[in-house]
């Protein structure tokens, strides 16, 4: 049963809003809050966007062997619980993930039978590095960094289930709420 859909594409393609739009148009879905060592951008609220950790908080969570995939990217740590997936698939709840491209794609080898992952590809690269810049929350060396990351990135999208160009954010909601209405039928849902 699927009951575990990432949402994965390049920094800076819209990933975060297009979650946020999701769970505001279908309230029956569960956000996996993955935990991170960066810090907090405007508007983020801990425990809701992140749970916002140090970087001695977030290794000693992978020496304890807490997390079911993590990363370390951009200076800072990314990863998603190993208890938070668990309890999603044992009550077989709906949960969307929101990850880089190696934490989706260790996500779905882990978990191939429960997996729907959507790939979010920018209309074009210019749009991609025009959005890192307008977000304002990183140093050119970072928008730097994310823009090194694309080519390998998009190289992965072949890898994924679906992919969904976010050139109008109402449009791809829709399509991406398609896909996990139709993947995703006979899964329990959050009350």
């Amino acid at each position: 049963m699927k009951n575990l859909v990432i949402i994965t594409a390049p920094s800076g393609s819209g990933k975060t809003t297009l979650c946020k739009e999701i769970l505001k148009k279908e309230d029956k879905v569960q956000f996996s809050v993955s935990h991170t060592s960066r810090k907090m951008r405007q508007n983020e609220k801990n425990g809701i966007d992140y749970y916002f950790v140090t970087n001695e908080e977030f290794i000693e969570g992978i020496d304890k062997n807490e997390f079911i995939e993590w990363n370390y990217h951009f200076d800072c740590y990314y990863g998603t619980s190993k208890s938070q997936i668990q309890k999603s698939i044992d009550k077989k709840n709906l949960i969307l993930l929101e990850l880089d491209v190696k934490g989706a794609l260790s996500i779905q080898k882990l978990y191939p039978d429960q997996t729907v992952s959507i790939f979010v590809e920018p209309p074009s690269i210019n749009d991609l590095q025009i959005r890192l810049e307008k977000r304002g929350s990183d140093s050119e060396k970072i928008i730097a960094k994310r823009l090194q990351r694309i080519e390998f990135e998009l190289s992965h999208k072949s890898n994924f289930d679906f992919t969904v160009v976010n050139d109008k954010l109402e449009v791809a909601t829709n399509q991406i709420l398609e896909i996990i209405r139709n993947e995703t039928k006979g899964v329990s849902y959050v009350t």
